[in-house]
Order: C-alpha cells, then sequence, then structure tokens
C-alpha cells in the first residue's frame, strides 16, 4: 500500500507541470488584445509628444528668464552692470514723410538719416565723440512708446518690449542695414525700407529706435528714437502728395485735391492740369479759380491747398511780355517781376490808378497767350524780401484770404531817380 501511494504521488508530480504549462500558454485571442494595445498607446504617445515637448520648453523658458531677472536684479550674481550716464543717441533728423512700403527711408533734407551721441547734461546737447567705436543696431518700435509719464526717460527692458517685430508668415519688417558702427560719435544709416504697412498695429504708427549693443562701454548710453508715422502701402506711393511739389506736377498733388476726384475733373475741365497752371490762374483771376472749384471746398480746404502750392519752386526762368508800348516780365507765376511802360520803368510808389489799371490787363493778356511769351534764364529765387512798407492798394482778386502771404516775390527798381521798391503777391499786386 506504501508503495502504491508513492507511486501515486509521483504519477501526480509528474502531471502537475503539464498542467501548469498548459494554464500559462497564450491564446490566440490574448495575443490579439495585447498587439492592439501597444498600438494604441504609441498613438496616443505620439499624439501627446509635440504638447508635451512644447509645454516642457514654455517650462524651461519661463524658468530661463525668471532666473535671468533674479540675477540681474541681484547686486551679488550681477556679471556686469551699466553705470547710468547722460549719454544718449539722437537722430539727426526726422524721416521724410510719407513713407511707403519698398521706399527708401531718408532725412527731411533728403540726405541719409544720422545717429549722433550726445551728452544730455545741461540745456544743450553736445555731441560726444568716444575713443572707441560702438555697435548700434535700428529697430521698429511702438508708437505709442514711450508713455507720457517716461517721455524722456525710459529703461532699457522698456525699450526692448516695445520693439515691434514682423506679423507672423511675413518678412522681416524692416530690411536694409539694421547693424551700424558708429565711429567719433557719428553712424550714418544706409539703405533702409519697411516691408510691411502700419496698419496692424493698435495705434497705428511706427518709430524708428536706435540702441547700443551690449559691449564694452561700461555705460548705459538712450536709446535713440524718432517720431511716431504712419508706414503706407506702396501702391499708395502712385497718389501721394509731393512735398514741395513741382511746376509740371499734376494739380492732384496738391492737398485736398485727390486724382480724379470732383475738384481735379473740375480744374482739368477748365485746362488747369499742372500746379503751374493752378498758380498763375490764382495769380490772375482768383475769384475764376474759386468758382471752378466750387462751394464744395471751403475755407480751410482752399488755405490749405493753396499754402501747399505755395511752396512750390519757381525756378530760374522769368517770362518776357512786349509790344512797342510795354515790356513785362513775369515770373513763372504770372506774377510782375519788372514793368517798362512807354520805354520808362513805372515809379510803382507814386503809380497811379490808371497804371495799375493799365498793368493788370496786360498780365491777364500775358496769361491769355502764355505759351507764346519768350523764356527768360535768372535767378528768381535769389530776388531780396521785403521787410517794409505798408500795403496801399491791390489791383485786382480783393477776396483772396489774408491769411495767405506766402510765394510772393520781390522785385525793385533801380534805373534813375524812377527806383522803387514793390511785393507782386499772389492775391494780386501790392504796391509800396
Amino acid at each position: 500500500m506504501a508503495a502504491k501511494r508513492l507511486l501515486d504521488d509521483s504519477d501526480q508530480n509528474s502531471e502537475q507541470p503539464n498542467n501548469k504549462r498548459m494554464k500559462t500558454r497564450p491564446t490566440f485571442a490574448s495575443v490579439i488584445q495585447e498587439v492592439v494595445a501597444v498600438k494604441f498607446l504609441d498613438s496616443i504617445c505620439s499624439a501627446l509628444e509635440p504638447m508635451l515637448r512644447k509645454v516642457v520648453n514654455e517650462e524651461v523658458e519661463n524658468g530661463l528668464r525668471r532666473c535671468s531677472r533674479s540675477m540681474t536684479r541681484s547686486p551679488s550674481l550681477r556679471i556686469q552692470a551699466l553705470e547710468p550716464s547722460s549719454l544718449r543717441l539722437v537722430f539727426h533728423s526726422e524721416p521724410a514723410l510719407p513713407i511707403f512700403t519698398g521706399s527708401k527711408i531718408a532725412g527731411e533734407d533728403g540726405n541719409p538719416l544720422k545717429i549722433f551721441l550726445v551728452d544730455t547734461m545741461g540745456d544743450v546737447f553736445v555731441p560726444t565723440p568716444l575713443p572707441y567705436p560702438l555697435r548700434v543696431e535700428i529697430v521698429v518700435l511702438d508708437g505709442d512708446f514711450p508713455s507720457r509719464e517716461n517721455e524722456r526717460s525710459w529703461s532699457a527692458d522698456d525699450f526692448g518690449t516695445n520693439i515691434v517685430k514682423e506679423r507672423e508668415g511675413k518678412r522681416p519688417l524692416l530690411a536694409g542695414e539694421l547693424s551700424l558702427t558708429m565711429r567719433d560719435g557719428v553712424a550714418t544709416v544706409g539703405d533702409l525700407e519697411f516691408t510691411d504697412n502700419s496698419s496692424w498695429i493698435r495705434c497705428r504708427r511706427f518709430r524708428l529706435g536706435a540702441r547700443v549693443v551690449s559691449g564694452d562701454q561700461g555705460v548705459r548710453i538712450s536709446e535713440a528714437m524718432t517720431k511716431p508715422f504712419m508706414v503706407k502701402d506702396h501702391r499708395g506711393e502712385l497718389y501721394k502728395k509731393h512735398y514741395p511739389p513741382a511746376l509740371d506736377d499734376d494739380v492732384w498733388r496738391l492737398e485736398k485735391i485727390g486724382k480724379d476726384g470732383i475738384f481735379h475733373k473740375r480744374l482739368a475741365g477748365q485746362g488747369i492740369k499742372t500746379v503751374q497752371d493752378f498758380l498763375k490762374m490764382s495769380t490772375v483771376d482768383i475769384n475764376r479759380l474759386r468758382k471752378i472749384l466750387g462751394a464744395g471746398m471751403s475755407e480751410k480746404m482752399w488755405d490749405a491747398t493753396y499754402k501747399h502750392a505755395s511752396t512750390c519752386d519757381m525756378g530760374n526762368k522769368l517770362y518776357l511780355a512786349q509790344d512797342p508800348n510795354y515790356t513785362l516780365l513775369l515770373n513763372p507765376i504770372c506774377q510782375v517781376v519788372k514793368a517798362v511802360i512807354h520805354g520808362q520803368v513805372c515809379p510803382v510808389r507814386n503809380i497811379s490808378n490808371y497804371h495799375k489799371s493799365y498793368i493788370t490787363d496786360l498780365v491777364k493778356y500775358a496769361y491769355g497767350s502764355w505759351s507764346s511769351l519768350q523764356e527768360v534764364d535768372a535767378a528768381v529765387n535769389e530776388l531780396p524780401l521785403l521787410t517794409q512798407g505798408d500795403l496801399v492798394d491791390q489791383c485786382s482778386n480783393h477776396n483772396q484770404p489774408q491769411s495767405i502771404r506766402g510765394f510772393q516775390r520781390n522785385a525793385f527798381l533801380t534805373e534813375g531817380s524812377d527806383q522803387a521798391e514793390y511785393e507782386f503777391g499772389s492775391s494780386g499786386y501790392q504796391f509800396y
């Protein structure tokens, strides 16, 4: 019996490993389930990986930024501190306006912009050259910076946070020579142009800024900035006004007269196509010119248009109108420079009403036959300005706005005892 039990136990022990192996052997269904689960986890990880990377990168950057600020604020951890100073960069002139995308930026005088290093100690800025060169960077700033509270003083951090970058998907906002070398306290700005307009920021205006790139100067040099300005798309350049206008510019180049607008069409319908045509008629018959423009042009609009036209450069040409009884010398806008009646220079101081009326009629006749007048070269712009004398009379155009006094040329007569001074204004002929 004992032997039988021992044999039975051995048989049971021999079967037990087989039973265990049968119980742990995976089935086909379990293998499929496991493969599906692995693939599902892989797809989830692949989907989450970009987001996790972004979150990690942002946290790392924030941590580094906080660490950098703490090092800047802590004197014990600061690597190099820039001592405050009265040195500042300044733009020598403002940019010429208007500014269009793709157009070269220049100064108001037409020359390249320049940046100077000055000492602001005291009431006068003093140019201050340094014995070593400085590297200067040109940037674009928000037009609302700085605030009124910090209009004269701001920190380097404030300046940096108000730098405007390009819109997403756009080219760099400012193209050209953005890094300059300043020697002897002066840096000249080279080719520079905007690639995008300013309409997409809140204030719709930019500033140009200049700052010294950190180096070995050891002191803080305040940044330079221009006044705020708008940047318009290049397509608007085709319709821009000219400052100053030229005599042969289309009349719609004047302020308040839009291309193909109602004023432009009215003037063109009367043969007034250029700035010179506009100014000639304003001299000869200003009432007719105002009537052509119509009631739609208010006094304020007229003042703006006329003042803009009055900045025109007349050049060096004079026009000669003559016959056996008279000789008139006129400037390009039909103002009298010299008058000789019956062989004698007109004595302007004691001129009779007859002569005034006669000269007015001669000017109107010359205006009507302008194409037949003889051109004479002369330095019209070098005629001296009259600084004294009271207005005695105006021959015509009494309704000229009294606020308009620009674009008048003075002439002087020097023949014998008839020497006299007179000024022919755009509103008529003003005798002294």
